[in-house]
């Protein structure tokens, strides 16, 4: 007989795909949550957010296997209790390890030594230790496991079917139950120490977040001086394998890399000096897209500036910590009246009207639906989609 699983926050982006994933399994599956609108959204069939192939996939097990709910003292009846709760930074970009340990602490009452209980985002190196001295403290033993997903925004259920999945515990018999339920999803299990898994995530994130700053900043060196840096990119990646996977300039953002990459610096004492340049490069990247724009417009008080694309990446819904949004600061900064367009987000502009009615744009995101939408005014484009104009 299956285990009954049962994900916490489990109707947002990481929740929903491992659900389904689980579900198209023949588990039996329950979300809890407690976003009411997301929770309506799954039990009517519907998706709050864009996810590749999740629509099949709820339309044939919602109802049937799969079940969303604001009921957390349903998390009792069930055999594994997923826990999609990361580890935020505040302010001073150190890790907020509490707000982990407070979601764990609400539900205690709910929990029980039997059950499986797994860590599936993000965490702060120690955590899954500190996690299972909560649990044997209120429970007097327990079966945890770190099991962290690794997947694309967007496109995380063909993902968890094809990656890799790590796999961490704190005892034997976790492991071994943890292991074996990935295995029915996963096409692959690779077992760490708890802290080897907290680091692989958070190097893979940091990882990811300093290839996105090397090639912002030689953008920013190239355009500087006046060269096309994506001529100069395609010429150094043109038959030539050790150049293949150079990633393209652009807003880098979102809610994981950069987060990640100060938590992996925060566990270093600070000294993580490649992530804290990287930050510098790719935050600063909106400021230098304004100063672009201003060389080539002069002034931009007054002046009506689009953004289009407010997305934190192409072809996805999702706008937390999008810099889109710092570059329209920026842009009011100066002055200017800005306009906001993007097909995916509500409350903006259609983006065929913010051409009509733009000065000058900054491309935020290169949407698919954007890339044959050449402007006719003055714009700036880090990602490459458009011809480059030829006053720069």
């Amino acid at each position: 007989m299956k285990k009954r699983i049962c994900v916490i926050g489990g109707c947002g982006h990481v929740g929903i795909p491992l659900g389904l994933a689980f579900a198209s399994k023949g588990f039996h599956v329950t979300l809890i949550d407690c976003n009411e609108t997301a929770v309506q959204h799954i039990n009517s069939g519907t998706l709050p957010f864009k996810e590749e192939r999740a629509d099949e996939l709820l339309r044939a097990h919602i109802g049937v296997n799969l079940f969303a709910t604001t009921d957390v003292a349903q998390t009792a009846q069930h055999d594994v209790v997923v826990f999609v709760t990361g580890t935020p930074v505040d302010e001073h970009l150190n890790p907020r390890v509490n707000d982990v340990l407070k979601v764990i602490t609400s539900y205690l009452q709910h929990l029980s030594s039997r059950q499986l209980v797994i860590l599936r985002s993000t965490i702060f190196p120690g955590v899954t230790q500190i996690v299972d001295n909560l649990l044997t403290q209120a429970l007097g033993a327990t079966k945890l496991a770190f099991c962290p997903e690794r997947i694309v925004q967007g496109k995380g259920i063909e993902e968890i079917f094809n990656l890799p999945q790590i796999v961490s515990a704190t005892s034997e018999q976790a492991l071994s139950e943890a292991s074996e339920l990935f295995s029915a999803i996963a096409k692959k299990i690779i077992p760490l120490s708890t802290t080897e898994a907290e680091l692989a995530k958070l190097m893979t994130n940091a990882w990811r977040y300093l290839e996105f700053a090397i090639a912002n900043q030689f953008y920013m060196i190239v355009e500087k001086q006046g060269f096309d840096f994506y001529k100069i990119l395609n010429a150094m990646k043109d038959d030539y394998p050790r150049a293949k996977h150079f990633a393209r300039a652009g807003l880098a953002a979102g809610p994981c890399l950069f987060k990640d990459t100060m938590q992996l610096s925060a566990f270093h004492s600070n000294e993580f000096f490649l992530g804290h340049s990287a930050m510098l490069v790719n935050e600063g990247l909106p400021n230098f897209l304004v100063q672009q724009l201003e060389a080539r417009m002069g002034c931009l008080k007054g002046r009506k500036i689009g953004v289009l694309g407010l997305a934190f990446k192409p072809d996805n819904d999702d706008i937390r910590e999008s810099l889109s949004f710092k570059v329209k600061k920026l842009l009011e900064l100066k002055m200017a009246q800005v306009l906001l367009a993007d097909h995916y987000v509500a409350g903006t502009l259609a983006p065929a009207e913010l051409m009509r009615q733009a000065e000058g744009i900054i491309l935020g995101v290169p949407h698919a639906d954007y890339h044959a939408m050449v402007p006719a005014c003055p714009y700036v484009d880090c990602w490459g989609v458009w011809p480059r104009e030829p006053s720069c």
